[in-house]
């Protein structure tokens, strides 16, 4: 499908010559996709930093075992039997057959795979529109802006998804025809992997209505074919096994969960934490203002949309950076001869180029062992496994050795460690549907100046017996004052608290 939509783009040429350059292209994206994935191999532990790598995995697990989808809370002490769907059920269980394949080297392999798949893709859409050398240095720096999204998460599974979907629905407007039917089978993977799967049916209106001001209802048969993709998007997407409920379950966080303003990704963009991004966003700023390019309004308003994800939850920062430069590619490639590919392709190929496009299939095959030989060696040598930060291995070592056991009271980064090592949790990371009704709110208040009277309800409230705190935890304070706890363990990332009654 890439091939066929892209490859009369570049220029009109020989058949020799348009497969020439598109053998370039893909040798190419294939270096980057491959400069990607050894990049991240070499910093794998940056993958498993987040707390919520276990839980994902282990749910997975669970689904392999019980043969069943869960839609109670079994998780939790504190929400057991509330209402709770795994709606990354198809990205979770894909972690728990990588894990069960190679442990969390295995996960890690999976992830990137995701990460490199979508490097390519980025950069093969961006260089049907703007010259190799650009393309690929523009998709080195918008996939290293993206990092903080790239952990063992279900949401990973998605960057090669969203990336086609965008690129293709607006390709397909630009072109005046009708979207192809054929991307509804994406959606519905979509749907089965990440909750985010509903800004699919936002960016296929933006691509629709971009369709209908190139037209101007010139083509009412052509409308009517969008009208129907538009209307059959959410009608398939309900192919999960929550049906409706995984929709639902989409928009509790921005009907105003309470959890969004205490978990850093969700919370609004904070420049001064984040100065590279801003200086590439202001510079992006400053090119388009000075060159002026012309751009359709549709467009500009899909910009500002991802530009308004973004700053008011910096979780969404991979969608302004991958997709804008996307959806404006044909308008820059297009006004601007000095990196346009169509201008490069009408001019000599340099040496690298000539090198490309004359031993494709050897250099594809070179690039492929050197992954394939990458992820054995990472396989063999190295063990990795979550961060310290996340795992409280210690912690939970002495707390199995000393028989600590009943309701413990937890930060928030050790609920996944301890739902996979079959811990029920006071708190964990699934805060899109439980932990709710207030219960955040006091939990993070008892962490407050004045917070020991609301530490001492919680824990009362919920017959807590035992702590897990991260070493940071600003509770810690006030467990060392309380009378009937005492500490007993405590190391670099954790401590645990025991209750003397």
């Amino acid at each position: 499908m890439v091939d066929q939509t892209y490859s009369s783009q570049v220029v009109d040429a020989t058949p020799s010559t348009v497969e020439k350059n598109l053998r370039i292209r893909l040798i190419f994206c294939l270096a980057l996709a491959a400069v990607k994935a050894v990049i991240l191999l070499y910093s794998a532990r940056g993958l498993l930093q987040d707390p919520d790598n276990w839980w994902h995995v282990r749910v997975g697990l669970d689904m392999l075992t019980s043969h069943t989808f869960p839609t109670v809370d079994t998780y939790s002490y504190t929400f057991a039997g509330n209402p709770w769907i795994a709606k990354e059920w198809l990205g979770q269980i894909l972690f728990a057959l990588a894990y069960k394949a190679g442990d969390w080297n295995g996960v890690v392999l999976l992830a990137i795979a995701a990460i490199a798949s979508a490097t390519f893709l980025l950069a093969w859409y961006l260089s049907a529109w703007l010259k190799p050398t650009v393309a690929i240095g523009l998709t080195f720096l918008l996939i290293f802006l993206v990092d903080p999204i790239y952990t063992a998460r279900p949401v990973v599974f998605t960057l090669p998804i969203i990336i086609i979907w965008t690129a293709e629905l607006f390709e397909a407007a630009r072109r005046e025809r009708a979207p192809s039917f054929w991307l509804l089978p994406l959606i519905v993977l979509w749907a089965n992997l990440h909750g985010t799967f509903t800004f699919g049916f936002v960016i296929a209106a933006f691509a629709g209505l971009d369709f209908l001001v190139r037209t101007r209802f010139a083509k009412p048969g052509l409308l009517g074919r969008w009208i129907a993709f538009g209307l059959l998007c959410p009608v398939v997407t309900l192919l999960n096994p929550y049906g409706i409920k995984a929709i639902l379950a989409t928009f509790s966080v921005a009907s105003g969960n309470e959890a969004v303003s205490f978990i850093t990704e969700w919370q609004a963009f904070n420049a001064s934490e984040a100065i590279l991004l801003e200086g590439v966003l202001l510079a992006a700023l400053f090119g388009i203002l000075v060159a002026r390019p012309k751009i359709g309004w549709v467009k500009i308003l899909f910009l500002l949309f991802n530009l308004h994800l973004f700053l008011t939850h910096q979780r969404f920062a991979y969608m302004l950076i991958l997709l804008v430069p996307l959806v404006i590619a044909p308008e820059i490639g297009a006004q601007f001869a000095w990196i346009s590919a169509r201008k490069w392709a009408e001019a000599p190929r340099d040496w690298l180029e000539k090198l490309a496009a004359c031993y494709f299939r050897p250099l594809s095959a070179a690039i492929g062992i050197v992954l394939v030989v990458g992820a054995i060696v990472f396989s063999l040598v190295g063990k990795i496994e979550p961060s310290p930060k996340t795992s409280a291995k210690g912690a939970l070592a002495y707390a199995e050795e000393h028989g600590v056991t009943g309701n413990v009271f937890n930060s928030y980064d050790f609920g996944g460690t301890l739902i996979f090592h079959g811990i029920k949790t006071f708190i964990d990371g699934r805060t899109d549907q439980l932990f709710l009704n207030g219960f955040m709110k006091k939990s993070m208040l008892a962490g407050s100046s004045a917070g020991k009277p609301v530490l001492e309800e919680l824990l009362k409230d919920h017959a807590v017996k035992w702590a897990l705190l991260k070493a940071d935890d600003q509770r810690i304070p006030f467990f060392d004052e309380l009378p009937d706890w005492q500490r007993v363990y405590a190391d670099a990332d954790a401590v645990i608290y025991v209750s003397k009654q």
